[in-house]
């Protein structure tokens, strides 16, 4: 049977009971309202769940235990009053309508959406009276279980924050070869400033180096053999400066008696 992407979130998720929810009930709310933003790919006429509340009910439920369509039916139906309710949902959906609601959403508006959320939980370092810096890897990997007899592997791009490992950004790509047009386009939608963005040496560029500085970033390349004009001596100054800029940097001020 193939592999499909509720296979690869169960096999990522950590073990917990089914009905055991990810979030605390007062959050769950803000998920909802902001899946509802995405285009809702249904008519208008017949409409009797709101978008936002059944793509939370899908995801709680996987993260939740649910492999199959028919666990997430179940999922729907033995979850609490309360917990639906906080996710708009006066009653039960029927088993069908998830089934024929999943496919149809628009990838990256639903990779969007899903990054938006974690990333309001994080910190915003231009907003915050520290010198401190956040850390966010730009990286792609295939996802593991999507690949099928009759296609190849799901690539994904994504950006992801270095303490948490939130991923607060995301794009399926074609192929390996298309991350380097899709670095900009990632990183799109984020606020840049006070974030060191990391990669690794296939995003060594001009452009994308640009891209970060002019959004107010920072960032940290890997140099290999893609950027020959970068000679060993160039190098070795660098890192030089590097480490004379830090000792030579002044003491953080003491924090005030109380």
């Amino acid at each position: 049977m193939p592999s499909s992407l509720i296979d690869v979130l169960q096999r990522h998720r950590e073990d917990a009971d089914l009905l055991h929810l990810p979030a605390e009930l007062s959050e769950l709310a803000a998920l909802s309202e902001v899946l509802d933003r995405l285009p809702d790919p249904r008519r208008v006429r017949g409409r009797r769940y709101r978008l936002g509340s059944l793509l939370t009910l899908c995801l709680l439920a996987v993260l939740g235990g649910a492999t199959t369509l028919a666990g997430i039916a179940r999922y729907a139906i033995d979850t609490s009053p309360e917990a639906r309710a906080r996710i708009g949902l006066r009653r039960p959906p029927r088993a069908t309508t998830p089934g024929r609601l999943l496919s149809r959403p628009d990838g990256d508006a639903l990779d969007d959406a899903l990054g938006a959320w974690p990333a309001r939980h994080a910190s915003d370092p231009a907003d915050e009276c520290t010198v401190e810096l956040v850390g966010m890897a730009v990286d792609g990997k295939a996802v593991r279980g999507s690949r099928t007899g009759e296609k190849t592997a799901v690539h994904l791009l994504a950006a992801v924050l270095h303490e948490g490992q939130a991923v607060v950004s995301q794009r399926q790509i074609a192929a390996k070869s298309n991350e380097i047009p899709a670095f900009a386009p990632l990183l799109e939608r984020l606020d840049l400033r006070g974030c060191v963005i990391t990669a690794d040496a296939m995003h060594t560029r001009t452009g994308h180096a640009e891209h970060v500085i002019a959004r107010g970033g920072h960032y940290i390349l890997v140099v290999k053999g893609n950027q020959r004009d970068l000679a060993p001596g160039q190098m070795s100054q660098l890192s030089a400066e590097l480490l004379l800029a830090r000792t030579s940097a002044p003491p953080k001020p003491s924090p005030a008696p109380s």
